[in-house]
């Protein structure tokens, strides 16, 4: 273990203990705990204690032991200095303390190097090549994930083994030539015999994260189940992602957190988002090259990255960080750091966003490739509406009607009567037939629609800006402290109409719009696709109501359109893209 040396009186393991900090993992040099500033349980802040210095992988701050004291307590560095030796008895520590510290430090675990890169990839090369994948985490990867069989084969994806088989698959390795010590996750047992940290709990599906030269460097486990913590809210969604790694074990060593690329190594421009699964997704949809991160905040993990690409002739980055980058301050925090890291290396950087109504850019891609096969469902939905439903929704004019008597006569096994096909009354039919389109049949028609005029709201996100609730439903609003949408927060985007059944509810009403302007954008239309937190009112000449988009449907709310800003925020592009 490296010497640890400090200009004050006390290192930052004491602030850690004065912070009464739950520390999850430790190494020699190193400990995981949880994060005082965010309130993350799940060992996100790394305290170097070689440096003295601490990094938060789920807010994105970083800095030394006085901004820690000092950011968890909200105070001044120089009040944190002053507390911190008041609470060690001003001035240093008492020699029973440092003493007792000094005996507990040689009582932890003894680490090991982590392996050169040539090692880590043998290894973890041959154990995937032992390694098998069950049926049901094929299926999810076909069915959930977009993969066929050749890329599933191509990308490595295994299952986890059943934890019986942890030591003999390690001497199946040893007995191969390939080291073990200092390749994440092996340890020595008790017993003094080498094995890896495998177990049911943690089972799930194995996820190789590889170098630019494609040499696997740290698995990532994706969880059957996610892991919640004792006390965690109901609502509260578990760890879905675990490291490989074996920290709190004899011999063990850290993931290290590697980067994940996938693509070509001399591509002029590469994406940066969060997760190698998340990458491999995107790039086999995109066919675009990409760069991961374990963790929307261990952006400092790119620099090598940047300089190598640099180097192989990169010119552009693309930030493809998820979509709550602009209401989650870590993930913004990351996002931004990621520009400066671009910056230092001569790289542009450019950030990508796209239908709010998808997280990650994952998401979104399997939902515009799917989109195929819904848009033949809705083609099958449209052609079984009659030609008085269309024509009440303003989807067709009266002349549309000669259409579908031709379909009609056509039409080899139809035993519907025509008044019935075209979806008239008695009267209706009666009224068409003294001469197609006629003035009384015109009244007919049009006395069952209207003209329903509308607005969309939609939050004005800017870069760096974060807003608690973007892209969450009413509860989300309200655990931010707000009881209405807050309009000085919103942009008017647009005002239109659409022609509705003048039977047709307020929230089927809605529920068209968010359908109409999503993803393919009418051409007049400037905003973002309509998603989850946007505000759309409707409105006549006497009346106006408004409506959040909530996760579920859409809720009446509160609204003040004169504090709300007229037309896009500055910069700001129109649909879904690159900024």
């Amino acid at each position: 273990m490296a010497t640890r040396t400090s200009d004050f009186p006390f290192t930052i393991m004491d602030v850690v203990e004065l912070l009464r900090l739950h520390i999850r993992r430790r190494s020699p040099d190193y400990i995981y705990a949880d994060c005082p500033l965010c309130g993350s349980q799940r060992g996100k802040l790394c305290i170097n204690l070689t440096k003295n210095a601490w990094c938060s992988n789920c807010c994105g701050d970083s800095g030394g032991m006085l901004a820690l004291y000092a950011k968890a307590q909200n105070v001044s560095n120089a009040t944190a200095y002053s507390e911190i030796c008041d609470a060690l008895l001003m001035g240093g520590f008492a020699p029973d303390r440092e003493a007792k510290r000094q005996e507990h430090l040689q009582k932890e675990a003894v680490l090991s190097e982590r392996a050169p890169t040539q090692v880590l990839h043998q290894t973890y090369s041959t154990l995937l090549g032992l390694l098998s994948l069950t049926p049901a985490h094929r299926k999810h990867l076909q069915e959930k994930r977009g993969f066929n069989d050749e890329q599933i084969a191509a990308l490595g994806f295994k299952s986890t083994p059943p934890s019986y088989l942890c030591r003999s698959l390690t001497a199946k390795l040893i007995q191969l030539g390939c080291t073990v010590q200092g390749v994440p996750g092996f340890y020595m047992d008790d017993n003094g015999k080498w094995t890896v940290k495998f177990h049911q709990r943690t089972s799930g599906i194995l996820i190789p994260y590889r170098n630019l030269d494609g040499m696997i460097q740290g698995l990532q486990i994706r969880l059957d189940r996610p892991l919640k913590k004792e006390g965690d809210p109901p609502d509260k969604g578990g760890a879905k992602y675990l490291w490989l790694a074996s920290t709190s074990k004899t011999f063990g060593v850290s993931s290290g957190s590697p980067v994940h690329f996938v693509g070509d190594p001399c591509s002029r421009v590469v994406y940066v988002t969060e997760g190698a699964l998340k990458a491999d997704i995107a790039h086999v949809l995109m066919n675009r090259t990409f760069a991961a991160t374990g963790g929307a905040g261990c952006v400092t993990q790119l620099d090598s990255l940047f300089e190598s690409l640099r180097r192989n002739g990169a010119e552009e980055i693309i930030e493809a960080e998820d979509m709550d980058k602009y209401s989650n301050k870590g993930v913004s925090q990351g996002a931004s750091k990621l520009y400066l890291l671009a910056k230092k290396h001569g790289l542009s950087c450019r950030r990508l966003t796209w239908n709010p109504n998808y997280k990650g850019i994952d998401d979104w891609q399997l939902a515009l490739h799917r989109k195929n096969k819904t848009k033949e469902v809705t083609d099958m939905a449209f052609k079984r509406m009659t030609f008085k439903e269309r024509y009440q929704c303003g989807l067709c004019d009266l002349s549309a009607i000669d259409a579908f008597i031709q379909e009609w006569e056509e039409a080899k096994d139809c035993t519907i009567p025509l008044r019935e096909y075209l979806g008239l009354t008695d009267f209706e039919y009666a009224a068409f037939l003294q001469g197609g389109e006629n003035e009384a049949f015109r009244q007919m028609m049009d006395s069952g629609r209207m003209c329903q005029r509308f607005r969309i709201y939609q939050l004005n996100l800017q870069p760096g800006k974060i807003i608690p609730f973007a892209f969450s439903g009413i509860d989300e609003l309200r655990k931010a402290g707000y009881e209405q949408p807050p309009a000085s927060e919103y942009c008017l985007v647009y005002d239109g109409s659409m022609i509705r059944p003048q039977t047709q509810s307020a929230f089927d009403v809605l529920e068209r719009i968010l359908d109409c302007y999503n993803d393919d954008l009418p051409a007049d239309y400037h905003g973002r696709s309509v998603s989850i937190s946007d505000v759309v009112e409707l409105y006549d000449d006497e009346n106006r109501t408004y409506y959040y988009c909530d996760t579920a449907g859409f809720v009446p709310v509160k609204f003040s359109p004169m504090l709300a800003k007229k037309g896009l925020p500055t910069g700001a592009k129109k649909s879904n893209g690159v900024e």
